[in-house]
Order: C-alpha cells, then sequence, then structure tokens
C-alpha cells in the first residue's frame, strides 16, 4: 500500500478500535460489581464477595496470550472478535448460573467474562499496527481513552437493566447482563467487519522481514525478545509494577472509607474521580509521551502516584483528601500505562509483537491480582496510610529501572 493509504487506514483503524470499545465498556462496565453480588448469593456467603475480581482478573490474564496468538496467525480481525465472543458466552452462564444456583457455572463465566478485559488491552495496541507518520502514543491513548465511556456510564445501566430483566422474569440481579451480551455482540461485529483490510496482517505484508520470518509463540521466546531488547523489557515492568499499584489502593478504598463511615454514595462517587483519571485524560499522555519522550512520560506518571499516595495516606480521615488521592491515583496509572504501552510497541520487532504483548498483558494482570490479593492484608496490619506507604515500593522500583533505562540510552548515544 502507499503511504497515503497506510495514513487513511490508520485513521479508520482508530476510529474502529474506538467505536469497539466504546461498546466493549459499556458491556462490562457493571459485571464485577454484580458479580460480586451474585457470588455473595449463590454461595451464601460474603467470603466468596471477592472472587468476581479474582477470576475475571485471571481470565483477563489466561486469554491475553492465546488472544495475541490468534492476532498473529490471523490477524486482530479475528482475535479481538473472539475475545468478545468469549465474553458474550461469559455473560450467557453467569445468567444460567444465577438460575440454576450453581456457583462453579458463576466463577466460569468470570473466567470467561475475563476476555472481555484482555480484548480491550489488545485493542490499544492494535492501534499501533501500522507504520504510519501518526503518533502511537497518541493513537493508543484515543483507544485508551473511549473506556471511558464504558467505565463511568456502564455501572448506571444497573438499573435500566434490572428492570428489563424483571420484565422478562430472568433471575435476580441478571437483567444488567443482558446489555453486556449485546453491546459484545456490537463490539464482535464492529472489530469483525470494521478492521478490513486487517492492520497487523497489513503491517507484516509491508515489512518483508517479518513476512518472511516464522517467529516462534511461546513465553519463553518472549522473554528471549525481551531480554534482546531491554527497552520493551522496561516498558513491561513499568506498566506491570503502575498497575499493581493502582490496584492495591483503589480495591481497598471502599472498604476503608465505609469502615470510616462514608454513605455507599460518597464511596460510589469516589471510585469514579478515580475511573476518570484512569481514562478521560489518556489523550494528554499520549501526546506527552510523543512531545517529550516515553520515559520521560513515565517519571511523571510515577511523581503524580507518589503524590497520589502521600494524599490518600496521610489524609486517611479526610474523605476529600482521599478522593483527590484517588483521582492522581488514575491518573498516575494512565501516564504510566500509555507511555509504557507505546514504548512497548516500538521496541520489539513485529514479527514478535503480539508474542510480547500477549505476555505484557498476562502479567499486567497478574500483577493486580497480586496487589489486590496482598493489599488487604496490609490494611489490617498497618490501615490504610500503611497501605499507601506500601504502594511506594513499586514505584520506587520502577524509578530505579527508569535510572537504569537512561543510563543505557546515554551508553548507546555515546557509542
Amino acid at each position: 500500500m502507499t503511504n497515503v493509504d497506510l495514513e487513511y487506514l490508520q485513521r479508520r483503524t482508530v476510529a474502529v478500535l474506538t467505536a469497539g470499545q466504546v461498546l466493549s465498556g459499556f458491556g462490562l462496565g457493571s459485571t464485577l460489581s454484580i458479580g460480586a453480588l451474585l457470588a455473595e448469593h449463590i454461595s451464601g456467603t460474603a467470603a466468596w464477595s471477592g472472587a468476581a475480581a479474582t477470576f475475571s482478573t485471571l481470565g483477563a490474564a489466561t486469554w491475553a496470550i492465546p488472544l495475541s496468538r490468534i492476532a498473529y496467525s490471523r490477524g486482530r480481525r479475528p482475535s479481538l472478535a473472539v475475545g468478545a465472543s468469549l465474553a458474550v458466552t461469559g455473560a450467557t452462564l453467569m445468567i444460567v448460573a444465577a438460575g440454576t444456583m450453581q456457583f462453579w457455572m458463576l466463577l466460569l463465566g468470570l473466567f470467561l467474562l475475563g476476555a472481555g478485559s484482555a480484548t480491550g488491552l489488545q485493542a490499544r495496541f492494535a492501534a499501533t499496527d501500522l507504520p504510519s507518520s501518526r503518533s502511537k502514543g497518541r493513537d493508543l491513548s484515543m483507544v485508551v481513552w473511549a473506556t471511558t465511556f464504558g467505565a463511568v456510564i456502564g455501572p448506571n445501566l444497573f438499573g435500566p437493566g434490572e428492570a428489563l430483566g424483571d420484565a422478562l422474569g430472568m433471575p435476580s440481579m441478571t437483567g444488567p447482563f443482558l446489555i453486556t451480551i449485546a453491546a459484545q455482540i456490537l463490539a464482535s461485529i464492529t472489530f469483525w467487519f470494521g478492521l478490513r483490510p486487517d492492520p497487523l496482517l497489513t503491517a507484516m505484508q509491508a515489512d518483508p522481514e517479518a513476512a518472511a520470518t516464522k517467529a516462534k509463540r511461546s513465553f519463553g521466546e518472549a522473554i528471549k525478545t525481551l531480554r534482546e531488547h531491554p527497552s520493551a523489557g522496561y516498558a513491561l515492568a513499568v506498566i506491570a509494577l503502575s498497575h499493581m499499584v493502582m490496584v492495591s489502593v483503589m480495591s481497598m478504598t471502599p472498604v476503608h472509607m465505609e469502615h470510616h463511615g462514608a454513605v455507599l454514595a460518597l464511596v460510589g462517587f469516589t471510585i469514579s474521580l478515580h475511573i476518570a483519571g484512569m481514562y478521560a485524560f489518556s489523550p494528554i499522555f499520549g501526546w506527552l509521551a510523543d512531545r517529550i519522550g516515553k520515559i520521560a512520560t513515565v517519571i511523571l506518571g510515577q511523581a503524580i502516584l507518589i503524590a497520589a499516595l502521600m494524599i490518600a495516606g496521610f489524609g486517611a480521615g479526610n474523605f476529600n483528601s482521599v478522593g483527590l488521592g484517588l483521582f492522581l491515583l488514575g491518573l498516575g496509572w494512565s501516564a504510566a500505562t500509555v507511555s509504557g504501552s507505546a514504548l512497548l510497541a516500538e521496541s520489539v520487532p513485529l514479527a514478535q509483537k503480539t508474542n510480547v504483548q500477549g505476555v505484557s498483558d498476562s502479567l499486567m494482570m497478574l500483577a493486580g491480582a497480586f496487589g489486590g490479593a496482598v493489599s488487604g492484608s496490609i490494611l489490617a496490619a498497618s490501615e490504610f496510610l500503611g497501605l499507601n506507604l506500601a504502594a511506594l515500593a513499586p514505584v520506587s522500583i520502577v524509578l530505579a529501572l527508569t535510572g537504569l533505562a537512561l543510563i543505557r540510552r546515554n551508553r548507546n548515544r555515546a557509542a
């Protein structure tokens, strides 16, 4: 294809990915909150309510790698469409599980719904497949930004969805999953028919070396690629550790606020501020990554995370401080994730791109799962201040790795 064709195709690809992300977000916006309620209802104990986040996160981590391999062998179209279709299956199983009171089926449904999250993660990388003069950071950040609509509006569809479910005689609390099913079907159709020609296959055809290479697809091969391209390994660490910081503090904030007498409306508003920080400003960080550099934007993100942890931690008794801290926590995550993802996308050969990206997404979700798992114990042992101070440890590791990355870059320039 000519450069003009590639420029047009890139604009069209970003538009399609953005539309698909909006639809996907609507479908998954209230999944975890409803899933937690259903887990408690079906199991009969609140101890299992956390299974919703756990199994959905594990599903996202697990599906990231096979979906990336589908992308490499068949293209982004089938990979993204399959991911959305798996989420449809998961939502259907959630409804059946509630009707039959089968807890194992609920967990399986949550695991399959994780494929929807994995699809969203892969979509941001799909925005960087094509060679063009357009800014990679900006295009990637626009796809991340599209998640804002579903993430913010999706939970507000709980009421209309429940009313629809009641009208159809569905099991209690399962009506919103009809919205999930419809949105994911539309997202799958958007990806399948909109991404023509396929951006990844087109990019590989335009790259003779990638087209001639039969790259191995394995975790070991991804690690080998990361060792050969230190900038990619650094980017992966930034993404995973920043996600760990965000999840560990965010997941315990509702618990902390409830223990200190906050009403549910205030808790919900605080989390909404956090979500807005995560997604709404991502185009700004994409622009900064292109203007001042990816590593500089990573440093900015870590600085914002430090400010967030200090404000939320030392202001733990003040809900306004906690709200400001959670908003900044989302901003810091956005800066680190957008710049880290853009750096990862440009640091590996095209033939290994999807393999490394799949491993990155998987490790990102596993890091978040680990952060969420240990945060409860830290909160119980040292309260909210202790949790925020403990979250400085991953930030410190990122800053240390950033220092090494800058030294390595300066040596390469001097050589």
